[in-house]
């Protein structure tokens, strides 16, 4: 039998406000060949959102079972529905040799490197916290207690970067992608990733 490389699975996180929706999207952009994961959610299809597409579209109980079945990566509560990521979902596309992406928050990557510590964990990180700050006021859609709450709670989330393989620095959204897929080139280049390869052809021409 042949071959075959499996995909990764990249997961990128980091504080509120530092920019991850912003980065996956100039990601996207470029036609990178990163799959992006989808979650399953509770919540109900917006317009023109297709189930298997943009979500799985489940209910409660569905969702509920996917939990006690061992099924999801990760799973949280946001306000009032349920979003998790499939494990079949990530294992099936990871193993046809495809990278996939998954961006979210800090509690929700250290779920995943308990059940998925082969995958690769990187870090975005502000330039500074008084960046990461000017950011969030920027959004003007946080009262001055909520912006403070989201400082204290940025803080013990960098404390928290040592559990990574990677930090990358957004300082400019081109320069984060481009050093985002530098290390997906690298990941490819790891000898525990590709020493099957060279196994299965011993003995070869």
């Amino acid at each position: 039998m042949s071959f075959k490389e499996k995909g990764l699975l990249v997961v990128l996180s980091g504080p509120s406000g530092v920019g991850k929706g912003t980065v996956c999207k100039a990601l996207r952009a470029r036609g990178t060949h990163l799959q992006y994961s989808i979650s399953v959610t509770t919540r109900k299809p917006r317009e023109g959102e297709k189930d298997g597409i943009h979500y799985f579209f489940r209910d409660r109980e569905q969702f509920q079972q996917m939990i006690r079945e061992d099924k999801l990566l990760e799973w949280a509560e946001y306000v009032g529905n349920f979003y998790g990521t499939p494990v079949d979902y990530v294992r099936e596309t990871i193993n046809a040799g495809q990278d996939v992406i998954l961006e979210i928050e800090v509690q929700g990557a250290l779920q995943i490197k308990r059940r998925f510590p082969e995958a690769t964990f990187i870090f975005l990180a502000p330039p500074t916290l008084g960046e990461l700050k000017k950011r969030i006021i920027g959004r003007g859609t946080e009262t001055a207690d909520l912006i403070e709450s989201r400082m204290s709670v940025a803080k013990s989330e960098m404390e928290l970067m040592e559990n990574y393989n990677y930090v990358v620095e957004n300082d400019q959204v081109e320069k984060a992608c481009d050093r985002i897929e530098s290390i997906v080139l690298a990941e490819h280049c790891r000898v525990d990733h590709i020493i099957e390869k060279y196994k299965d052809s011993e003995g070869a021409d």
